[in-house]
């Protein structure tokens, strides 16, 4: 796979990867959980030398002596995770075709919160209640950046 697009959720960062992705992971650790403002961080790696910033660069934090994590400046959308001279981990949720990047590996799972592993058991709604909550969201206008490139887009930058 390669040719993959993304970015954050405003669309003022928008990345593109020509080469292979590589391995895609979820991680468990405490500081993806933050980071991510989730149960785990899922990330994908790509060789630096693969990945153009289309639109913008992330803004960066020091999450430790060794990892800096890329962020969207503007609507705070999680980036990166670098960690070597040559890799990037970039969030799987970003790309625009997240659905195709599937995880082979899960990190630090000794941390995983408790309720993770039983998310799949939980119930879902009645589909009287999923037509109610389809009729509302189709109230919804998104201010949300489009999944793919667009010089059309209203906010685009």
């Amino acid at each position: 796979m390669s040719g993959e697009t993304g970015g954050c959720q405003c669309g003022a960062v928008r990345f593109k990867v020509t080469g292979e992705l590589g391995r895609a992971s979820i991680c468990h650790c405490r500081m993806c959980q933050k980071a991510f403002g989730g149960p785990y961080g899922a990330l994908v790696s790509v060789n630096k030398a693969d990945l153009e910033w289309t639109r913008g660069e992330p803004k960066r934090f020091a999450s430790s002596n060794k990892v800096d994590r890329g962020f969207c400046g503007d609507c705070g959308t999680p980036l990166t995770f670098e960690w070597h001279s040559r890799i990037i981990d970039l969030a799987i949720a970003a790309f625009d075709d997240a659905a195709s990047i599937k995880p082979v590996l899960q990190l630090d799972v000794e941390r995983a919160l408790p309720w993770v592993a039983g998310v799949s058991d939980l119930p879902v709604k009645t589909p009287e209640e999923e037509a109610k909550m389809q009729a509302y969201q189709a109230t919804i206008v998104s201010h949300q950046h489009p999944d793919y490139d667009a010089a059309e887009w209203p906010l685009a930058k």
